[in-house]
């Protein structure tokens, strides 16, 4: 290397270093420059002078609490809920761009020919456009029961089972969608009765029957009796009654498993009776009428199933 090209990087090295310094200090006072992360400004610490806003920030989108955090940049997690698990795009309805602004209305019928085509390339078969209906069907009824995400997702996945072994020919969606929405509640351990699936279902309650005994049968499901116990805390919530009606009502519950009754009963009616007997026992006083609209389940039920609990506890 010349001496000639020695001194020119020399004094290349000087002048970036003059302007990292330049940009490290504040050009009115001289203070030091730090950066707000939190609005996107290089701020003086002195004067508290702005010297530059609306800065992109590099660091990640994610914030981390603990090392099980997972930090991949991949999008929104994939899902079982939607027909084409949330993979696709989609084009919102909102007609404003990414400040705001209204559209013009030669932009509007622009993006609502967009959204017409985004939406048929999103559902390219017959076999998609079922799954879609369905899908929204078991997210309706499930919104309308109150269920967690986890029974739409499971309902969602015998479904798709249900679809995969060719189980939905001479069957109607609406009625697979609802007998998989039962099956994944109980699966899940938050029943509902089968006349509350009937009152928010499209389908009445033989074809519901028949439908899930069938899926039963077909995809080999193992679902265990619904326990009169999961269903307590649901009704003493409706009811307004307070903690202490549910724990006598869930030791009633517990004392009459072990004294053998509860095979063969609606557990519907067991939980309904076991709450109307432990709100007498707390003196919380409850009627039977109120009991039976919540549970959906007549007074005479309340009456029989509320003396074999009494029984047992005694036998206790």
């Amino acid at each position: 290397m010349t001496e000639t090209q020695t001194q020119r990087r020399m004094t290349t090295t000087t002048e970036q270093k003059t302007e990292t310094e330049q940009t490290d200090v504040c050009p009115e006072c001289s203070g030091r420059l730090v950066n707000d992360a939190e609005h996107g400004e290089t701020v003086c610490q002195e004067c508290g002078l702005v010297v530059e806003e609306d800065e992109i920030d590099l660091g990640p989108e994610w914030r981390s609490f603990d090392d099980e955090t997972n930090k991949s940049r991949v999008g929104a997690p994939t899902t079982n809920m939607m027909h084409d698990k949330g993979l696709s795009t989609n084009i919102g309805w909102q007609n404003k761009d990414a400040y705001g602004n209204a559209l013009s209305s030669r932009q509007r019928e622009k993006m609502q020919r967009l959204r017409t085509w985004n939406e048929r390339f999103r559902t390219r078969d017959s076999k998609e456009r079922n799954l879609k209906q369905a899908l929204g069907e078991i997210d309706r009824m499930a919104s309308a029961l109150g269920l967690p995400e986890t029974v739409r997702e499971t309902a969602s996945v015998i479904y798709r089972r249900a679809l995969e072994d060719n189980l939905l020919p001479g069957r109607s969606i609406e009625g697979v969608a609802t007998a998989s929405l039962y099956a994944a509640a109980r699966q899940v351990g938050n029943p509902r009765s089968l006349d509350e699936v009937e009152r928010v279902s499209r389908v009445d309650r033989m074809e519901l029957t028949r439908t899930y005994r069938y899926l039963i049968r077909e995809l080999e499901l193992e679902i265990r009796p619904a326990d009169p116990e999961s269903y307590i805390p649901r009704f003493v919530s409706e009811l307004g009654l307070a903690d202490e009606v549910e724990r006598e009502a869930r030791r009633l519950i517990q004392d009459a498993r072990e004294q053998g009754i509860l095979s063969g009963k609606s557990p519907v009616g067991l939980a309904a009776a076991a709450i109307y007997a432990a709100s007498l026992l707390t003196n919380k006083k409850v009627t039977q009428s109120a009991v039976g609209n919540v549970a959906d389940i007549s007074e005479v039920t309340i009456r029989n199933r509320y003396h074999e609990l009494l029984d047992a506890q005694a036998e206790a």
